[in-house]
This record gives C-alpha cells, sequence and structure tokens, in this order.
C-alpha cells in the first residue's frame, strides 16, 4: 500500500545514521537456513509444488506413492537458496516430498481464505514491532485462518515491507531486512507455515514487490510463471480453474492510484483483455492486488470527520469495457482494512482484504464505516473497517457467504454475494 508520508526521503536518511545495533543483523533471530520450505500454488498450467533447496539439489517427489525428481526452478544465488519445482498430475490425491504432506487442489473449493498486506513495516523511521503479535499479528492470523480448513488460500499481495534495518526508535530489533531470503522466511513463509500445510495457495503481485522492492524474491519465489533470473515488467495474467470455480489473476503493481500515465494504462488494458473471453463463467472473480473502485481514508477532521479518496485511477481507466460479464467480484488488498462495496448489478462488486497485518492508515478506524460512496460515476453502498484479520468465502449454493474475521476468529461481518449483488451485516463490536 502506498502511505502517506511527510519528509519521507529526510526520514529515511536519517534513519540511516540511526540504526540500532542488533537491527544491523540482517541474520539474527532468522530461521535456520538449512531447513527447507515447501508450498504448492496454482498457475495457469495447474498446481505446482515448490520447495527451497540449502544444498541446490532437487530432491524427488512422491505423487501417488510414485517417486518422481523435481527441477530446477531458480539456482541458488548469494541471497536465496535454489528453488525446485513438480507439476503433479490433474487428479493426484498425494503428494509428498522427504517427510512433508503437501496440500493437493479441490476439483470444487467450498472454503477459500483470503489475506493479504501481510509483512512487518520497517521503512525509514516507520518501524512496527515485528517481534510483538499486537503490532504485527500475522503469525496469529495464518493460524488461526488455518483452522477454518479452507480449500483454497488467496494472498492478494503485499508480502514484502522490512526493505530498512530496525531504527533505534523502533522495537524490531534483530529483525533481517532487504530482498533476501531470511527475510522472506520472517515475512511469510514461517508465519505463513499452518497454511501452507493446508491448503493450496493463489498469489498475486503486489506493489511492494516492485522490481525496486522485492521483486527479485517475488519471481524466484512466487512468481507463477517462469523464473526471471533480472527483475523486470509485469507479471503475465493468467487463470486458475477449479471446477466450476474460475479466478483470473491480474498484476497491477505498476498501476498508479491518482495519475494515468499511458504504458501503465495500456498494461492493464491488455491484462484485461487477455483474461476477458476466459472469465465469461457463472463463477468467476478478478484477483488484482489495488483494488479497481475502493475508497482509501486520507484524512480524519475531528471524531467524526473522514475525508477518503477514491483508487485507482488506472485500473479504472482500463476496466472500461474490458471486464467480462462473467466477473462478479474484484477481490483486492492494498487497503489495510475490510471493505465490501455493492453496485448491483451494472458492475461487479469489489472486495477489499489487506487487514493481513501491515498497519492500518493513520486515518482509518475499527469502527463500522457504512457510508455511501460515488465511485468512477457509480454509487456504491459500502462496509468497511480497520482490524486486523482475515476473510472466509463459503460456498452456499450459487452464492457465496463472505465473512470477515477477527484475529481470534470471532466474525465482525457477513455478506452474501449473490450475482453481482453484496449486501453485508455487521455482527462484531461496533
Amino acid at each position: 500500500m502506498l502511505r502517506p508520508r511527510i519528509g519521507l526521503l529526510l526520514l529515511t536518511v536519517f534513519a540511516s545514521g540511526l540504526v540500532s545495533s542488533c537491527g544491523r543483523s540482517q541474520t539474527m533471530n532468522a530461521p535456520d537456513p538449512a531447513s527447507a520450505v515447501a508450498w504448492v500454488e496454482m498457475t495457469g498450467q495447474g498446481a505446482e509444488a515448490r520447495i527451497s533447496s540449502p544444498d541446490g539439489r532437487c530432491p524427488d517427489a512422491v505423487i501417488d506413492g510414485q517417486a518422481q525428481p523435481m527441477s530446477l526452478r531458480a539456482p541458488a544465488s548469494a541471497d536465496f537458496p535454489a528453488i525446485c519445482a513438480i507439476r503433479p498430475p490433474r487428479g493426484a490425491t498425494h503428494l509428498s516430498i522427504g517427510d512433508r504432506m503437501l496440500p493437493l487442489p479441490h476439483d470444487a473449493p467450498n472454503r477459500i481464505v483470503i489475506i493479504g498486506d501481510t509483512g512487518c513495516r520497517i521503512q525509514g523511521l516507520d518501524a512496527q514491532s515485528c517481534n510483538d503479535p499486537q503490532s504485527w499479528p500475522f503469525p496469529a492470523v495464518a493460524a488461526q485462518a488455518a483452522r477454518e480448513a479452507p480449500d483454497l488460500v488467496i494472498h492478494v499481495g503485499d508480502y514484502y515491507y522490512r526493505e530498512n534495518a530496525c531504527p533505534l526508535t523502533g522495537r524490531c530489533g534483530g529483525s533481517p531486512f532487504g530482498d533476501h531470503w531470511p527475510t522472506w522466511r520472517a515475512e511469510f513463509f514461517d508465519p505463513a507455515a499452518p497454511l501452507l500445510a493446508r491448503a493450496p495457495m493463489v498469489f498475486v503481485r503486489g506493489n511492494h514487490e516492485e522490481c525496486r522492492r522485492g521483486g527479485t524474491g517475488w519471481f524466484r519465489l512466487l512468481e507463477a510463471g517462469s523464473w526471471r533470473p533480472v527483475c523486470g515488467g509485469l507479471s503475465d495474467p493468467f487463470v486458475v480453474q477449479l471446477g466450476s470455480l474460475i479466478l483470473g489473476v491480474v498484476d497491477s503493481s505498476d498501476a498508479q492510484d491518482r495519475a494515468v500515465p499511458h504504458e501503465a494504462l495500456s498494461d492493464m488494458a491488455h491484462q484485461f483483455e487477455t483474461l476477458d473471453a476466459k472469465l465469461e463463467a457463472r463463477d468467476a472473480f478478478l484477483l488484482t492486488h489495488r483494488p479497481i473502485w475502493a475508497m482509501v481514508p486520507a484524512a480524519r477532521l475531528g471524531p467524526a470527520g473522514l475525508i477518503s479518496v477514491a483508487v485507482n485511477r488506472t485500473e479504472q481507466a482500463a476496466a472500461r469495457d474490458h471486464i467480462s460479464d462473467g466477473v462478479k467480484m474484484i477481490i483486492s488488498g492494498h487497503i489495510h482494512h475490510f471493505a465490501a462495496y455493492d453496485f448491483g448489478p451494472q458492475r461487479p462488486a469489489q472486495l477489499v482484504a489487506g487487514e493481513g497485518g501491515d498497519e492500518p492508515l493513520p486515518a482509518d478506524r475499527p469502527r463500522f464505516d457504512h457510508t455511501a460512496a460515488v465511485i468512477d460515476g457509480m454509487p456504491a453502498r459500502r462496509l468497511s473497517f480497520a482490524r486486523y484479520g482475515y476473510v472466509l468465502m463459503i460456498r452456499s449454493g450459487t452464492d457465496w457467504r463472505i465473512e470477515a474475521h477477527e484475529v481470534d476468529g470471532s466474525i465482525a461481518a457477513a455478506c452474501r454475494l449473490s450475482g453481482r449483488r453484496l449486501t453485508c451485516d455487521t455482527l462484531g463490536r461496533p
């Protein structure tokens, strides 16, 4: 998420002179680099199992009792271990690598967990307390979400936030930082371990995975397509199909919120056009890190007055006449709260699930906001609130129940998606 900051450049320069002695160590308290991490992710070609290999050798995977060699996805580098991969055939029922049993996709997932914006922010002097579960609750969020027994997990982007060393003013001493393997383990793979063991993942690229930030790790580890030895350009759009459920995934990492640069507009329009014909099915959703039609809290005037502005101008311009009629809902993150927008049948509903771990925007509040909005020329009913947690989608016939859960698993709000209509009720504290 792009956050408003005053004098960010000066603060960042100043922060470089205030790094604590424990913050200098990028590997202090980091996970054992000799241990491997394994997961299953969905790509445009189906499921793909991946594992980190500290010694650079690819192990065998056992698929339905048959040993099969994994192939090298990316060789080891100074900053990352080698990554090995294998695509189990459709219909496989058991997959293991060494002593790890890995989840395989369901033909018709009925329970889907959505998380987003999960990393712990260390940027200049702006530092979360990464060692404090109250300040950075993603490990608890992931553990609780895994207890929901999901068939599929969608991460809507922004995994990497630890861009700088922990400053003297922060309570994040010993945290790894920079686009390196210890950081990615601390930010995502280790806290997300319960989810990775439970269900396959769909990964969406966020703006924090731009090449100038966490792009190297993104392309090596999570990118659905082939590894790129040099970070550059956008990820290719792709479609995940699991029975009647169709997910179109686009890369909006470079889509500016306030301006409409010609190149970014062209890139987004091309992605939407590429997926258009593939998303005509009844159960189609579009995944993009930056919401197409949503409001971001920009300023608060006193206890009640809130000024919100709409995002994303680039995607809004690109989406005109390029979003298939089969798309029921846009699923996004980027804004660090839960939000649901209903535009009626003329436009897909917009869901925002960016409450996974990074701190909320200063103007946002945990109270429910039912304020009506007009976004890109169309009125919307909305519900939003800023509380850490996750979203659970549960299939109900041809409809979906969408629950906004807090860290402890309690349900703050529940919505029903019927066609493109998204209606919500609040259940938790005001």
